[in-house]
């Protein structure tokens, strides 16, 4: 076999074993002790974070928007830049919008526009959380 074929064939060899592998992970169902809660401390303990979306129930392909409630001590928190991302863990991507806090809403809630999950399964929701009291982050987990 020449050397050009054998290049070849191991490059078919490299992309199945990488193709089987994406696709063994993508049909994997999630974990089975999936944390779904709404409500929880942000990953350093500086906030108490909880999530809801204003569309009920959640729809997928359609966009919408969440309001996120953050408090530091008990007291709300009414002066944070609040930060999104997120994606699916077993997919490997992101999300396919760009979601914007569009400022607080009083009480120490705020409106996060543009989320738009576009396929069931496992999804992430993080809030990065930016404030006098520091900055934290708050991860979710989200079944559609």
């Amino acid at each position: 076999m020449s050397r050009s074929r054998l290049v070849i064939v191991a490059l078919i060899a490299v992309i199945a074993v990488v193709a089987a592998w994406y696709l063994m992970r993508m049909m994997a169902p999630p974990p089975s002790d999936l944390d779904l809660a709404r409500e929880k401390p942000s990953a350093a303990g500086l906030y108490h974070v909880a999530i809801e979306p204003e569309l009920q129930p959640l729809e997928q392909g359609r966009m919408h928007s969440w309001i996120v409630s953050v408090q530091a001590n008990g007291a709300p928190v009414t002066d944070a830049t609040l930060t999104v991302d997120g994606g699916m863990p077993q997919h490997g991507h992101g999300l396919p919008t760009q979601p914007q806090s569009t400022g607080h809403v009083g009480e120490g809630r705020y409106r996060i526009d543009g989320v738009r999950f576009n396929m069931g399964g496992w999804w992430v929701l993080k809030i990065g959380i930016a404030s006098p009291a520091g900055s934290d982050t708050a991860e979710f987990n989200i079944m559609l």
